[in-house]
């Protein structure tokens, strides 16, 4: 991963390093500076103006992914806890028997006598 993050700074850095021009040092057949040239004197002034705004704007492009790689949240740290606890089965609920039932003989007969 971090392979990845330094071909991604470095991939733009050596884009702009082989895609700036090489300077123009060939001779123009000119005796120096200060001959009268048709106007002006020596060279236009002032063309530095594209290259001070490239220059910028190449350290904000780097500022920015700069912030976005720094700014990546690392994953949280492994943490090893402890099994759950199981616990054993509770015992078997032993119960009391019930109490013995004893039947009684049914009661016997009631005769009324009329009259009485």
């Amino acid at each position: 991963m971090w392979r990845m993050k330094s071909l991604l700074v470095a991939a733009p850095v050596a884009a702009g390093l082989l895609a700036a021009p090489a300077a123009q040092a060939q001779w123009h057949g000119r005796d120096g500076y200060g001959h009268y040239h048709g106007g002006y004197y020596g060279h236009p002034h002032g063309g530095n103006g594209a290259a001070v705004a490239g220059a910028i704007l190449g350290l904000g492009a780097a500022a920015v992914l700069g912030g976005v790689i720094a700014s990546q949240a690392y994953r949280p740290p492994v943490v090893y806890t402890p099994p759950p606890v199981v616990y054993a089965p509770p015992p078997p609920v032993v119960y009391a028997p019930p109490p013995p039932v004893y039947y009684a003989p049914p009661p016997p007969p009631v005769y009324y006598a009329p009259g009485y």
